[in-house]
Order: C-alpha cells, then structure tokens, then sequence
C-alpha cells in the first residue's frame, strides 16, 4: 500500500509532463490521454523499489506506450493517393528550449512547436519521432532514448539529428521550399494529374528527357494522366517529387531546369538510394492546388 501511495502521488506530480510528452509524441489529446493512463497501469504492475529518478522513469514508460501506439498506427496507415497529412489544430506558438519550461507550462510544451512542426512529425519514423521529440524538446538524454529504441545513444542521437534537419527544412520554410524550381516541380505534378498534354510541353525543354522518353511530346505523353502519388517534397534540400508508401519513400523524382524549362526527370527507386535521403513534403499553396 506504502508503494501504491508513493507511485500515485508520483504520478499525479509528473502528470502534466507526461501528457505533454504524450501529446506531442502523438498529436492527438485523446490518444495522449490513452497513453498515459495505459502508462499508469504498467506503472502499477512494476517494481518500483529501484526506482531512483521517478520522472525519468515515468517519461520512459509513457515514451515506451507512444512508441507502440505509433508504431501500430504506422502499420494501419494506408496512404491515399497523393494524400496529405490532415490540417492539425494545434495553435502555433514559439517553441520554448529544452528543458527550460515552468512546471505550470509543461503541459502546454506539445503546443510550444506548432503546426509546421506537427506536419512534418507525422513524415518521421516513429524512432526518428521519439528521438526529436524527447530530447530537442523535452531533454531527456540520449542514453535514455536509445534504451526505449533498443539502439545505442549514438544511433538515438543520429535519428534525432536527422529528425531536426527536416524539421528545421519544413518548419523554417527554406529559400528552396519558395524557389521557382518549386513552382516548376508543383505545376509539372498538377499537369500531370490532370493529362494536360499542353500544360506539360509548356514546362519541358524540347530536348526533354525521362527515362526511355526523349524529346518533350514523348515525355509529356509519358506523365499524362500519371503522377497520381507523387507529392510535392524538398529532398535534400531541394523541389523534388515522391512517391512513398506507409510513410517510406518508394520513388523519388528529380529534376534538371535550365531557364525556366524542365531538360531532366530523373528517377531513383533503389532502396539503398533512397534510404539516407532527407525528405520533407511540402503543402501545397492555393495557386498549387488549382
């Protein structure tokens, strides 16, 4: 009864950080909500003599929760065709430092990053989401994260590494993300969609090649009518398409422009190729989705 007492006093003083925690692993109050009180009937059925730093070890049991409610999500997720991660509702505000919040604010730290932030979160791994979001936002250290991910803190720190480069692609908006070459890339997808053979020949250099296509009355009869699952991404920085399945690049489509006119459509679909590439996708603006 001693240690029953002990864990609900416990945990009723950690429960603002824990739903914090919660919410931004999964972008969701009513599945934070479910996170967290799964977390409390674990907690209820371990040992808890050893335990030395209960907010640590609390945040690891509820992270632990999260990671295989994502990772069950990841598995259901059937993406549409070029669908896009659904609007969040979460209000945008600044992001506060790691580890620097009141404890009256630790609950609201899931709201401190934003939409942007909360967009590009659901094109991350579910390790990749873990590793950002306890450590870039809620400090906890590496060696923790990695015990959570059954992965050195090494490896926690380089997903967490790459998790923050495409937050920070997506999140500040970058000089390539607003390029012409975006305008090119998005305008090239919608005319594809929709076959307009004579939207695409405007985009294409008349030496245009794709593939096997050469010259650009083939490659626009090529892509007329196709593209359907490809989306609008910054890869490695820069306007590219992809098409991905569950969350996972399977295709990527780059492209070669010289003055104005599209002369290269490359497309790479090894695994091994695609696997080190930082992928952003991109919403389209209101004059993309015409």
């Amino acid at each position: 009864m001693v240690e029953q007492d002990w864990l609900s006093e416990r945990f009723a003083e950690h429960q603002g950080r824990l739903q914090a925690v919660a919410y931004r692993m999964l972008g969701s109050p009513s599945e934070a909500e479910d996170a967290v009180q799964e977390a409390w009937l674990r907690a209820g059925r371990a040992d808890t003599g050893q335990v030395e730093n209960p907010a640590g070890w609390l945040t690891t049991v509820v992270a632990r929760v999260c990671l295989n409610m994502l990772e069950n999500r990841r598995t259901r997720r059937e993406e549409s065709a070029g669908a896009l991660p659904p609007e969040p509702t979460v209000p945008h505000a600044s992001i506060h430092p790691a580890g620097q919040a009141d404890p009256e604010d630790e609950a609201l730290l899931a709201d401190s990053v934003g939409v942007a932030l909360t967009v590009v979160l659901d094109t991350l791994t579910p390790a990749e989401r873990l590793a950002f979001v306890l450590h870039d936002v809620f400090a906890v250290p590496f060696g923790e994260i990695g015990a959570i991910i059954d992965r050195s803190p090494a490896a926690a720190r380089q997903l967490a590494s790459r998790a923050r480069r495409r937050v920070q692609g997506a999140a500040g908006e970058s000089d390539a993300a607003r390029s012409p070459k975006r305008e090119i890339v998005a305008a090239f997808l919608a005319a594809s969609r929709s076959g307009d053979f004579a939207a695409l020949l405007d985009l294409l250099d008349p030496d245009a090649v794709a593939g096997e296509a050469r010259g650009a009355h083939a490659v626009a009869a090529f892509f007329a009518g196709r593209a359907q699952a490809a989306r609008l991404a910054l890869v490695d920085g820069v306007p590219a398409a992809v098409w991905s399945h569950r969350g996972r690049p399977k295709a990527v489509f780059t492209f070669t422009i010289a003055d104005g006119k599209i002369t290269r459509i490359a497309v790479d679909a090894v695994p091994d190729g695609l696997r080190g590439l930082d992928v952003v996708f991109l919403r389209p603006n209101d004059k993309e989705r015409r």
